[in-house]
């Protein structure tokens, strides 16, 4: 597996100290260009480079249409990919890809380059989706999303994200450093797919920023969960764009933030 290197290391532990070898996630560079043009530069967790680029490039509104596009990887001597070439007629690079930021994207930050605050406002109208689940419901999609983290399980050093349908079915699931790379992940693999339709609610196994939102919102999908906490702007986000938000989602618990009306068993 590429997503994982060794790593020697020493181990102190009550006084003793012992020489170890652990398994770290692996972080690296990912450079997109476009039409010989370099457009961005990602820190990410190796693989699915194909996805996390569709992902990415569908959120900033670059690309108009993935069908119009030609692809082509340039490896590494150690045979990661380091870059995503990209071809496509000019006509069908859209508004992101003219106000391009030009920016190092590295695995924690969504708002670097970002040149103006109106920036971070999606230009469409709030979801009005009348699709409901229940809280249970959300605890058992959460549980899968745990059972299915197997570069979790080895590193403990890498988010997870899932997505799924009305009926709980797993549509995909992706692990990366960097969790706006892992929605990234699985969007851009349900737009190859041609199932981002089918996705009512995504699982996010850390906390829920602004652009969690945002990218959620832009792919349209009505309901988020949660492991960890939301910072206060996507609670806004949330509520002024028809998300539903829940965080804290562990051990039978959790908290509604927004949109309640999608969650069937939760008074208001």
């Amino acid at each position: 597996m590429n997503e994982i290197f060794d790593y020697e290391g020493y181990k102190f532990d009550k006084g003793s100290v012992a020489k170890v070898t652990d398994p770290l996630t692996v972080e690296a560079p990912l450079q997109i260009t476009i039409n010989g043009e370099s457009f961005t530069v990602v820190m990410q967790t190796p693989g699915h480079e194909k996805e996390l680029a569709v992902g990415l490039l569908y959120a900033e509104n670059v690309i108009r249409d993935f069908n119009n596009v030609s692809w082509d990887f340039k490896r590494s001597d150690s045979k990661l990919i380091e870059e995503i070439l990209i071809d496509t007629p000019k006509e069908n690079l859209a508004d992101g890809y003219l106000s391009s930021r030009s920016l190092l994207s590295v695995s924690s930050c969504g708002i670097c380059g970002k040149k103006e605050i109106e920036d971070l406002m999606p230009n469409e109208q709030a979801l009005k989706q009348n699709f409901q689940t229940s809280f249970e419901a959300i605890h058992r999609m959460m549980k899968k999303m745990r059972s299915a983290q197997k570069l979790f399980d080895i590193t403990g050093g890498c988010h997870g994200i899932a997505a799924f349908d009305k009926d709980e079915n797993l549509l995909c699931l992706m692990e990366d450093i960097g969790r706006h790379n892992a929605l990234d992940k699985v969007i851009g693999h349900l737009i190859l797919i041609e199932q981002l339709k089918e996705a009512k609610v995504i699982t996010f196994s850390g906390r829920t920023s602004y652009e969690m939102v945002s990218k959620a919102f832009r792919a349209k999908i009505p309901i988020i969960a949660s492991v960890s906490a939301p910072s206060s702007l996507a609670v806004d986000f949330a509520k002024e764009f028809g998300l539903t938000l829940l965080s804290f989602v562990r051990e039978d618990k959790g908290t509604c933030y927004s949109n309640i009306y999608r969650i069937a068993d939760l008074k208001q």
